[in-house]
């Protein structure tokens, strides 16, 4: 994370520049919006973004992301006009320690991440998609990496593809530029689940309501050992989640599971 926990303490009292947020029930929507620009990733978006999953990922009472746009594409990707020639633009936030790299941006996040698409994704948009545990798609939306197109090559997300498709599959998105539909892109693993655009919301409510039914530690634990296992050998994996284990049975969420199990009622996650 680039922002540290008591940076990211609050949201902005007055606002993101090109983000909306909403809390309810323990499920943090973060709403791209700039649509004039279809919601291609500029530094001072970058930063807001970083800004609101690090607070998504330090605060208690958040269990899960909703991540979404406004428009009618969810992100172009990389705003490389922005990019290239530099944006004066002040940040809304403070200014982050490092480069903020999308893929470690969206893999540190060690909670639930449903993505909403409503529209097409192109380019580094999937970084997004691609790191959202959840992708509930409108059956409209399409998706493709037109780099090649441009004299590119979409290196970080066929990185983030890699772990969720086989590599001919997700080098033949690089190389080709083909568009996806949402039924395509759900054959291969991007898209979870594909729905009319009308029932978009009740998708992802349904798929929210369901989530909170169970610990929000144990799926942190869980999706944090996804991201650390990458880093070990293969001979000290079960070692490191044996352990991984054990912490996870000394804490409240496993304790309060367990009560509610011998007592045969329903269990009161986030008691202390």
């Amino acid at each position: 994370m680039v922002y540290t926990a008591s940076q990211t303490g609050q949201l902005p009292v007055d606002g993101f520049r090109y983000l909306l947020t909403s809390l309810d029930d323990h499920v943090l929507t973060i709403t791209l919006n700039r649509p004039e620009k279809k919601n291609a990733l500029n530094p001072p978006l970058l930063a807001e973004l970083a800004f609101a999953l690090a607070h998504a990922n330090y605060t208690a009472n958040i269990w899960m992301v909703v991540l979404a746009a406004t428009g009618d594409t969810f992100c172009a990707g990389m705003d490389l006009k922005s990019l290239s020639s530099g944006d004066s633009e002040k940040f809304s936030v403070p200014e982050p320690s490092g480069p903020i790299r999308l893929g470690e941006l969206m893999a540190g996040l060690y909670k639930p991440c449903i993505a909403r698409v409503q529209g097409s994704v192109y380019a580094g948009g999937f970084l997004l998609v691609g790191g959202s545990t959840y992708v509930v798609a409108a059956e409209s939306a399409t998706f493709s990496l037109p780099e090649v197109k441009r004299g590119l090559f979409p290196f970080q997300v066929l990185d983030v593809l890699l772990d969720i498709m086989t590599a001919r599959t997700a080098l033949d998105l690089c190389l080709r530029a083909k568009t996806l539909t949402a039924v395509d892109a759900m054959a291969v693993g991007l898209v979870t689940s594909a729905v009319p655009t009308d029932e978009l919301d009740t998708a992802i409510m349904q798929l929210a309501d369901e989530l909170k039914q169970f610990s929000p530690t144990a799926m942190q634990f869980g999706l944090r050992a996804v991201q650390q296992l990458k880093s070990l050998l293969p001979e000290q994996r079960q070692t490191f989640l044996q352990d991984e284990f054990q912490q996870l049975q000394q804490t409240s969420d496993a304790r309060e599971g367990m009560a509610a199990f011998l007592e045969k009622r329903k269990p009161q996650w986030g008691k202390p």
